[in-house]
């Protein structure tokens, strides 16, 4: 504290000054010419003619604090911590709030370790580019209607909350228990609160009692508002919101419109899910930034969204700000418009320049916890049959561009199911955690692929083997190609398979970023051109087919699940 004193009363040559800048500063909104004074990692004045070791020029630029993502699952990223790391912190991004809950599915608390360790062994001279807080995942399984690889009930959160690992409680997805009062789910969120840690939430739809009910929980944050009177009713009720920019769902658009200068200190950024396509050409939070301002909102609050609003809805001291003795987390922009951001600081040290990381992100920690993780029965293509009695079977309908499906219902043969056509294809859900034989079979109508088959083994929450075909025998191919590459992408057609292994929990590549981007481009264009309508991301669309918190109708490895029922319902309807 008395040297960073001394710095500030220019009775000590600071570390570094980062000269000639315009400071934006998220307390008052202003932008102030000068010096950033930097001593032991934080910042010691703003000013003049400080003493300093060492003077980095910003040449008029802006600088910011650090952004910080306020939820991400990096798995979706389908990047090694490392590569991940190599694209957003060249962004500006100097800190996540991250919820491993993918690779928690899989692997249980291996998997966070394993999140936790690499990203830990980044070094940029001495200093580690990126603060990670690391949230323990709420519902491992999502729902107790599936098959993960782990479960984590209340006695398990209590035990890992109070060992120091985790940061916090992840986002409270099981939103039905919490009203009804489960006394598991409500042990969990009780863990939190006893140590005094953040519970981050996700309530898509909720309102009047029922949210009431979900806040006296104590949940602080929710992404999944998707309406202006969404984002205002859970605003006026006493939660933080967050914008959502990320590769499969955005936002912007309704909360945007519901951001005021009363209440835009209760809105934070985050991406959610990015992968790494957009990362590399679109950008992280930097990103979401130039496409709120883009949208009308004012640059002032959109920074504080990302800074400032991050740190203190979690409770992290000392950032957020460029401020006396607040850490020297700095990003350099061109503008307030564009967000192109020329050099990242971390603790004073400068970590990334001129959309290079400055780092080695060459490493990869791979323990074997998180290798090999695709355990699954044999599988042919009579497991894919399915059989009808004349009745009416259910389908399901992805909205375009999104996430939500609808239900829909077509006839039903008396016999086998065959002659499908162009717009409906077969889903299968095949369990790979346990080797237990489950496949749930369903419909799915209006992706438009024919000819063949494409499957994924990132399927969210479980993270089981989601398959989708108009060919029995491609189908059972494509299971295989998954199980020998140990999870990843893989598809069948008449020209050939293809396959990208994601060998870190079937869910991540250890794979450079530049391959990982090159060889997922490869295998959805191929699969686009098996029909895939432009609507639809081939594989990634997948990826939510089974998510059984977000409405209506999903498929599972047990079975179809409605979800605004709250319960299985049968194929074929009498």
């Amino acid at each position: 504290m008395k040297h960073l004193i001394d710095c500030a009363m220019k009775r000590t040559p600071c570390d570094l000054v980062i000269t000639n800048a315009r400071i934006f500063n998220v307390f008052t909104g202003e932008l102030e010419c000068g010096d950033i004074a930097i001593a032991d990692g934080r910042v010691a004045g703003i000013g003049k003619d400080y003493p300093s070791n060492a003077v980095y020029d910003a040449g008029g630029r802006i600088a910011i604090p650090g952004l910080i993502d306020s939820h991400i699952h990096i798995e979706s990223s389908m990047l090694s911590p490392e590569a991940w790391a190599s694209l957003a912190v060249p962004r500006g991004t100097t800190g996540v709030v991250a919820d491993p809950h993918e690779i928690v599915n899989v692997c249980g608390v291996a998997g966070a370790e394993y999140i936790k360790e690499a990203f830990a062994r980044l070094d940029c001279n001495g200093t580690n580019p990126l603060d990670v807080y690391l949230q323990l995942p709420s519902c491992v399984p999502a729902t107790p209607f599936e098959t993960s690889g782990a479960v984590i009930g209340g006695r398990e959160t209590e035990e890992e909350l109070a060992r120091g690992l985790f940061f916090g409680l992840g986002e409270m997805m099981n939103f039905p228990a919490v009203i009804a009062g489960d006394a598991d789910v409500l042990r969990k969120i009780q863990a939190a609160h006893a140590l005094a840690k953040p519970i981050d939430g996700h309530a898509p739809g909720l309102s009047g009692e029922a949210f009431d009910a979900y806040r006296c929980a104590g949940i602080l944050t929710d992404h999944e508002s998707l309406s202006f009177r969404e984002c205002r009713e859970k605003v006026a009720r006493g939660m933080y919101i967050q914008i959502r920019c990320g590769s499969s769902a955005s936002n912007i658009k309704d909360a945007k419109e519901a951001v005021d200068a009363f209440n835009f200190r209760r809105y934070i950024l985050c991406s959610d899910d990015k992968n790494a396509k957009d990362l590399a050409a679109r950008g992280h939070l930097d990103d979401a930034l130039r496409r709120l301002v883009a949208s009308g909102l004012d640059a002032r609050y959109a920074v504080a969204m990302a800074t400032l609003n991050v740190a203190e809805c979690y409770g992290i001291s000392d950032v957020g700000a460029v401020a006396p003795r607040y850490f020297a987390d700095i990003a350099l922009i061109d503008s307030l418009e564009t967000f192109r951001v020329s050099a990242v600081f971390k603790r004073g040290t400068l970590v990334a320049e001129n959309g290079k990381p400055l780092f080695d992100t060459a490493k990869r920690y791979l323990p074997d916890a998180v290798r090999s993780t695709v355990k699954m029965k044999p599988v042919t293509a009579a497991d894919f049959r399915i059989v009808g009695h004349g009745g009416k079977f259910r389908a399901m309908e992805v909205q375009p561009f999104g996430l939500y499906t609808a239900e829909t219902f077509i006839p039903a043969p008396d016999g086998e199911f065959v002659d499908m056509g162009s717009e409906i294809c077969k889903l299968a859900v095949i369990e790979r955690h346990h080797a237990s034989g489950n496949i749930g079979l369903g419909l799915l109508k209006g992706y438009g692929l024919k000819g063949g088959a494409i499957g994924i083994s990132v399927a969210h929450d479980s993270h089981n083997l989601v398959i989708l075909g108009d060919d029995d025998a491609a189908m059972a191919r494509v299971a295989k190609l998954l199980e020998e590459a140990g999870g990843g992408m893989a598809l069948a057609d008449q020209g050939g398979e293809d396959v990208f292994p994601l060998d870190i929990a079937g869910l991540m590549s250890s794979a450079d970023a530049p391959t990982v981007i090159r060889r997922t481009g490869e295998i959805a264009d191929r699969a686009r051109r098996m029909g895939v309508k432009e609507c639809y991301e081939p594989f990634m669309t997948l990826v939510f087919l089974s998510l059984a918190v977000i409405p209506k109708l999903k498929l599972l490895d047990t079975g179809l699940f409605d979800l605004e029922k709250y319960s299985f319902v049968p194929l074929e309807e009498k």
